[in-house]
């Protein structure tokens, strides 16, 4: 049996927990896995001062996958994301969001099945901004013709043709591999034409190398409501950077919450698997996360790795145990513990 080389990130929080939930999963499935473990975030800045030491990194790209918890990093301070960081660096370029109802968990909604694909590398998220007075934002102000006030801060939003044509590459090459019907793109290309419309118009052409796969356009506003009312009629859902981030979290937010959304980060030399959720500091150590995310996201892992019979009996698991009630977290309606609800998931496996 193959052994696989991984970098774990514990994380912040809640992360030590889920973390250990997840690989007391991973184990019970038999595929074998050697954890390399290093730190980021505040664990990291505290031991080292730095929020994303060059050792986490460099583990990545030796092992070019990893699983990691969720990082804090301080809000208003001058320290960029951890998570944008590892995905400017290591081209993470394509962020996986999968969304689904479960059996047993009550909810306005049943069939949701969408597949969440978000630009992971430029957009607002770029981190191109200046502050107010800078220089660089009076010269922006002036270049604007009076189209932008004076002591503003400015952030800039740069989409190009290459990203947006390998996401929804990607988009679509999913649809074709998982039978999947429809891959829907989403913008606010009204109002932001050169942007958002760059993003629509690379879109089409990539659309139309997929004859097989049903293409359609939706605007940012609409598809939010559209996502609370009828959410079984979308697929595949593309979307720049910021826009995939509030998508993926409403999504999350009709079939059950934070808890139950996992993620992957993939790009050409590796991928980085995480929950959907924060660190939530404010509960950490009191064995009441939901492990679920964390898990799934484990899953994803596997299948990336090509372990896909072991990542489909994780799911199966999982999804037994919402189903039966008996020992799930208190997000989701139940009243059992992290390390309790990971350990009925391991043992139906």
């Amino acid at each position: 049996m193959a052994k696989y080389n991984v970098t774990l990130i514990p994380g912040d929080g809640v992360g030590q927990e889920i973390t250990e939930a997840a690989k007391l999963v991973i184990q019970a499935t038999g595929v074998k896995i050697e954890w390399e473990e290093v730190v980021a975030g505040s664990t990291a800045f505290q031991k080292y001062g730095e929020l994303l030491p060059k050792s986490v990194l460099d583990s990545i790209r030796r092992n070019k996958v990893a699983l990691k918890g969720p990082i804090t990093t301080p809000i208003g301070t001058g320290f960029r994301s951890v998570n944008v960081s590892l995905r400017k660096e290591l081209d993470l370029y394509a962020s996986v969001r999968p969304t689904q109802t479960w059996q047993g968990l009550d909810g306005r909604f049943r069939d949701v099945d969408i597949v969440v694909f978000r630009e992971n590398t430029e957009d607002l998220y770029a981190g191109v901004e200046y502050v107010q007075g800078s220089n660089e934002a009076k010269k922006i102000i002036e270049m604007s013709a009076g189209k932008i006030r004076e002591n503003s801060a400015i952030s800039i939003k740069p989409i190009s043709a290459f990203c947006t044509e390998r996401i929804v590459d990607a988009a679509f090459k999913y649809a074709k591999l998982n039978g999947r019907k429809l891959v829907t793109a989403t913008t606010k290309a009204n109002i932001m034409k050169c942007t958002d419309g760059l993003f629509y118009e690379t879109a089409r052409k990539v659309a139309f190398k997929y004859p097989e796969i049903d293409y359609n356009e939706k605007l940012i506003d609409n598809m939010c409501m559209q996502l609370v009312q009828y959410p079984e009629e979308y697929d595949v859902i593309v979307l720049p950077n910021l826009y995939g981030d509030i998508i993926s979290d409403l999504c999350a937010g009709i079939v059950g919450g934070l808890g139950m959304a996992p993620g992957a980060n993939i790009g050409e030399i590796g991928a980085v698997f995480e929950p959907v959720h924060g660190s939530a500091p404010d509960i950490q150590g009191q064995d009441k996360v939901n492990p679920v995310a964390m898990i799934l996201s484990a899953a994803l892992m596997l299948d990336y790795l090509g372990e896909n019979t072991a990542g489909d009996k994780v799911r199966k698991a999982v999804a037994e145990v919402i189903k039966e009630g008996k020992s799930i977290t208190a997000d989701i309606g139940g009243i059992a513990g992290t390390q309790e609800m990971a350990s009925v998931i391991a043992a139906k496996l």
